[in-house]
């Protein structure tokens, strides 16, 4: 007969003391220098359908569950929906005051301390430029400063591009979940990506770093690689 295992027998999760769940994200506006993060409305959707007109390939929806969306009226639609929502929690990005592109706060769980950014959907205007980078950091600052501990980055496994981003910006690779989803027909499996509140005072020098003026020469071009600041920070990779 087995007997029965003590309080003091089991192994447990470190302390957390005087925890206090977080608030939930507002419809508060996120400025940087290179970037404006807004909460998406109605306003905004002819001037992103506009930017996103330039991907003539609809590459930009190949891993979303939504989209390419072939008329104005249909995608006027889906930012009507998407502008009330609570979680996700959706943002537009305005550099100069034009609308680029969009990404949200989603899965906000206050007790456990975590949430996720995703439905990143960047115009062709925005990739690999400054502000791209910047959003990143802006909607991370926000979710640290406000007391979350974890942080999260999921995509399709498959796709090789995001999840090189996730990496770039900070995030450890935390494993693939098989068969998670379901998208547009096809079987989804989900990488998972995260970053926790320990790493964040690092990563924060390590984007601001990259963000800095000094960082970029009279052209524009960057001198050191974000890549290269965040990579020894990453506790695993994949």
């Amino acid at each position: 007969m087995t007997a029965a295992l003590s309080p003091s027998d089991l192994s447990l999760g470190a302390p957390v003391p005087d925890w206090t769940p977080p608030t939930r994200p507002s419809r508060s506006a996120l400025a940087g220098r290179f970037a404006r993060l807004e909460p998406l409305s109605l306003a905004q959707a002819d001037g992103l359908f506009e930017a996103y007109a330039a991907d003539r390939e609809g590459r930009l929806w190949t891993y979303l569950s939504i989209g390419p969306f072939e008329t104005l009226e249909a995608y006027r639609d889906w930012v009507a929906g998407a502008a009330g929502s609570e979680d996700p929690l959706f943002f537009a990005v305005l550099v100069e005051g034009r609308p680029l592109g969009v990404l949200s706060y989603l899965r906000i769980n206050p007790e456990a301390g975590s949430i996720e950014v995703g439905w990143i959907t960047l115009s062709p205007a925005l990739q690999r430029t400054p502000a791209a980078t910047e959003i990143q950091y802006l909607m991370m600052r926000w979710a640290f400063e406000a007391g979350y501990r974890r942080y999260e980055w999921k995509c399709n496994a498959l796709n090789a591009a995001s999840r090189r981003a996730a990496q770039r910006f900070g995030f450890s690779f935390e494993g693939v979940h098989r068969q998670a989803q379901v998208s547009k027909g096809r079987n989804r499996d989900t990488a998972w990506y995260a970053v926790i509140d320990r790493e964040w005072p690092a990563l924060k020098i390590a984007f601001e770093t990259w963000l800095g003026p000094e960082n970029f020469d009279a052209d524009g071009r960057q001198k050191a690689a974000l890549r290269t600041l965040t990579a020894p920070l990453l506790v695993s990779q994949g």
